[in-house]
């Protein structure tokens, strides 16, 4: 059983938990997830390991409640447990030492975006972050951005905070402003990712994108994440979730997505979600 150290309230359906997992903690490093099972038997379900720390260890997990188990893992509190989490799993995501980076995070992407941030802060990389959401209120993790980014930007659908529209409209004001980056780091929404990527790619800026939207099982085994990758077939939960955004198929992945959407549906009816 795994303990909830500490639980918080991010925005409207978004929470994060600290919980206590000595082996996951001493040994995950940023890009890499874990496998939770709020109940002993029941769904186990794919979560980016946002934060951790070692001498507390601890890992930090930060979830939307779109479904039958996130609304389970929601009804958790402070104090209590968690049946199982498995980890680290997914290979960790392909950090090199460069000087320049931005960070793209749509939603709840920010989470897995916000340890590889760090991380490069802490390897001398100057990173600039670029955060968007639909509204100010559902927008994640601002404080925790600025203190390891150089510079912040928003985007908001409704233009409650920062630039009303897309990311993809900051990163292109960026470029147009003349601001050169080595490396940019997107996650988020597939369709997001793929709008940056697209961008990117005609200015060959490197882009790495996270795939963990379709993960499914973490372990391969399903097939659910099955990706093709540069003209090869790779699974995200195995191969990834980071991949290289220049040879991802994005059109495939994007129809690979909606494969349970039936079955989805059917469970939150269950919750009366």
């Amino acid at each position: 059983m795994y303990k909830i150290l500490k639980k918080e309230i991010l925005s409207q359906d978004i929470e994060k938990m600290v919980i206590e997992a000595p082996y996951i903690a001493k040994k995950c490093q940023p890009g890499q997830f874990v496998m939770v099972m709020v109940e002993e038997g029941g769904e186990r379900i794919p979560l980016t390991i946002a934060d951790y720390d070692r001498s507390e260890n601890s890992v930090t997990i930060i979830y939307q409640i779109v479904g039958y188990t996130t609304k389970l893992l929601s009804q958790k509190l402070e104090g209590q447990t968690i049946s199982s989490i498995a980890g680290p799993l997914g290979q960790p995501a392909h950090m090199k030492k460069v000087k320049r980076v931005l960070g793209i995070g749509g939603g709840v992407g920010a989470a897995p975006l916000y340890p590889q941030i760090k991380k490069l802060t802490e390897m001398g990389a100057s990173c600039d972050a670029v955060i968007g959401s639909r509204t100010e209120e559902m927008m994640i993790l601002q404080e925790e951005f600025k203190e390891i980014a150089e510079n912040i930007y928003f985007a908001t659908n409704d233009g409650s905070k920062g630039k009303k529209g897309f990311v993809t409209d900051v990163l292109k004001d960026l470029i147009s402003q003349g601001k050169k980056y080595d490396e940019v780091i997107a996650i988020g929404p597939l369709v997001m990712m793929k709008s940056v990527v697209e961008y990117t790619k005609e200015l060959n800026i490197p882009t790495s994108v996270s795939l963990n939207p379709i993960m499914i099982d973490g372990t391969g085994m399903c097939g659910g994440c099955r990706v093709t990758i540069g003209k090869e077939t790779k699974f995200a939960c195995v191969d990834g979730p980071d991949f290289d955004g220049f040879l991802v198929d994005f059109e495939e992945l994007m129809r690979r997505q909606t494969m349970y959407m039936p079955e989805e549906a059917e469970h939150r009816c269950r919750l009366g979600i």
